[in-house]
C-alpha cells in the first residue's frame, strides 16, 4: 500500500498518555498529566448547564460568540492594557491545541523556519514538521531554565518566519523576565518574524509576578499571535475552550484554518466562559494563591524525601533532580519504576526534548487534592525507604 504520512506515521504515543496509562494499569497515584482532579467553579458550569438548556444549540458563528470574543478583549484590557477589536482581533477555538494548529497551518509554509524553545509542549515539533516548516531548537535546561540569548539569537535567520514560546512555560514552570522576552521581540523585529505565544497559564503564576504578554512588548502588537485557554484558567480541560488574540492581517489566515478544523465550538461552553471571565479579581488571586500553597506543600514534601526540587515560577508543575536519591538508570526507568513499585507516577523531563536531553529530572503535578498529594507522598517515602533497605 502506498505509505501514510510519514510525520504521524509510526509516531510514538505521547508520554502523558504512556504513563498515564501505566498509572491506571498499577492503580498509582497519577501526578503525570497535567489537570485538576476537581472540576472549576460552580457558577461557571452551573451557567453552562443552564445554556445548554436554554439553547440555541446549533452552529454558532465561526469566530465564536459574541459575548465570549467581547469577553477575552475585554480581559486584554483589564490585564495588560491591550486595545483590542472584538470583531476583527478574536477568534474561539476548540482549546488551545486547535489553535496552535490553526495558526501553525496559516503561517507556516515548507521551508520556513520556526524557532522553539526546549523542553516543549509534545504537539510544536510534529505541528511545524507537518506544515513543512524546519525547527530550529534553543535549549535551556533545570535547574536554572536561563535563556542563552546568544544561541536564541543563533537560531534567528532570514528564513525564520516565527518563533514558538510558552510563557508561563510547560514543562519548565518558568516565567520569561521582561529582559528575555524584550530579546526576544528585538529578534521578531530584526528577522521579521511573528511569535506564536501559547499563554494558557497566564494566571497561574506565583509569588507575585505577574504575566507580560509578548504582545504587550515595542514591535510586536502587529506580529505576536496570543493564545488562551479557560481549560487552564477555570480548571475545566475537558471543555477545550480556547481563544486567539491577534491583528486582523493574521486572524484572517488563522479563523480560515479554523473554519476547516473544526468550525466552531459548543456554544453553551462559550457563553459560561465569557461569563468566567468577568470573574473578580479576588478569583484570579485565589486561583493562583491555591496552586502555590500546593506546588509549596508537594516541594516541601519532595524535599523531605530527598529529591532536589527546582524553582516554580507558574503552571502546575514542579521539577525535581533525582540524583541525591541515589536511583539506578535515566529519568525514564525511574518513572516506570516509580509507578511500578512506588505507586506514584511522574513525567520524565527528557521527554520533552527533542535530542539528547538531562536524564536526572522528572516532572510532577501539583493541581490534585492535597489529601492526594499527601498520599503519594507517603507512598514515594515507603517506596524509597524499602529500596534503601533492599541495598543494604
Amino acid at each position: 500500500m502506498k505509505p501514510t504520512n510519514p510525520v504521524y506515521t509510526g509516531l510514538p504515543t505521547t508520554i502523558f498518555e504512556v504513563m498515564s496509562r501505566l498509572a491506571i494499569e498499577h492503580k498509582a497515584i497519577n501526578l503525570g498529566q497535567g489537570f485538576p482532579d476537581v472540576d472549576g467553579p460552580e457558577d461557571v458550569r452551573r451557567f453552562a448547564a443552564e445554556a445548554l438548556l436554554a439553547g440555541p444549540n446549533q452552529y454558532p458563528p465561526m469566530m465564536g460568540v459574541p459575548e465570549l470574543r467581547q469577553a477575552v478583549a475585554e480581559s486584554n484590557a483589564r490585564f495588560y492594557g491591550l486595545d483590542v477589536d472584538w470583531k476583527s482581533e478574536v477568534l474561539v477555538t476548540s482549546g488551545a491545541t486547535e489553535a496552535l494548529s490553526d495558526i501553525i497551518a496559516a503561517l507556516i509554509e515548507p521551508g520556513d523556519e520556526v524557532v522553539l524553545i526546549e523542553p516543549l509542549y509534545d504537539c510544536y515539533l510534529p505541528l511545524v514538521r507537518r506544515a513543512g516548516g524546519i525547527p530550529r531548537l534553543v535549549r535551556i535546561t533545570p535547574p536554572e531554565w536561563k535563556l542563552d540569548v546568544a544561541a536564541l539569537e543563533a537560531a534567528f535567520s532570514e528564513r525564520t518566519k516565527a518563533i514558538l514560546i510558552n510563557n508561563p512555560m510547560n514543562p519548565a514552570a518558568k516565567a520569561f523576565s521582561r529582559e528575555e522576552l524584550a530579546a526576544i521581540a528585538k529578534l521578531c523585529v530584526r528577522y521579521d518574524a511573528y511569535a506564536i505565544c501559547d499563554e494558557v497559564y497566564e494566571h497561574i503564576l506565583f509569588d507575585n509576578r505577574a504575566h507580560i504578554p509578548l504582545m504587550t512588548l515595542p514591535g510586536m502588537r502587529e506580529r505576536a499571535i496570543r493564545i488562551g485557554s479557560a481549560g487552564k484558567t477555570f480548571s475545566l480541560t475537558g471543555w477545550k475552550v480556547g481563544y486567539v488574540t491577534a491583528a486582523p492581517a493574521l486572524l484572517d489566515p488563522i479563523a480560515k484554518a479554523h473554519q476547516f478544523t473544526t468550525f466552531t465550538t459548543p456554544p453553551n461552553l462559550q457563553k459560561a466562559v465569557a461569563f468566567g471571565l468577568g470573574k473578580t479579581d479576588a478569583y484570579y488571586g485565589d486561583l493562583s494563591g491555591a496552586l502555590a500553597a500546593k506546588r509549596d506543600r508537594l516541594s516541601a514534601g519532595l524535599t523531605r524525601l530527598g529529591f532536589e526540587v527546582v524553582p516554580c515560577s507558574g503552571t502546575y508543575f514542579v521539577t525535581a533532580d533525582v540524583s541525591p536519591l541515589g536511583l539506578t538508570g535515566g529519568d525514564v526507568e525511574i518513572c516506570r519504576q516509580m509507578t511500578l513499585e512506588g505507586g506514584v507516577t511522574a513525567v520524565p523531563v527528557s521527554a520533552f526534548y527533542a535530542g539528547e536531553a538531562p536524564s536526572n529530572f522528572v516532572r510532577f503535578c501539583f493541581s490534585k487534592r492535597d489529601e492526594i498529594l499527601d498520599a503519594a507522598l507517603d507512598r514515594l517515602g515507603a517506596w524509597l525507604q524499602n529500596r534503601d533497605r533492599a541495598v543494604a
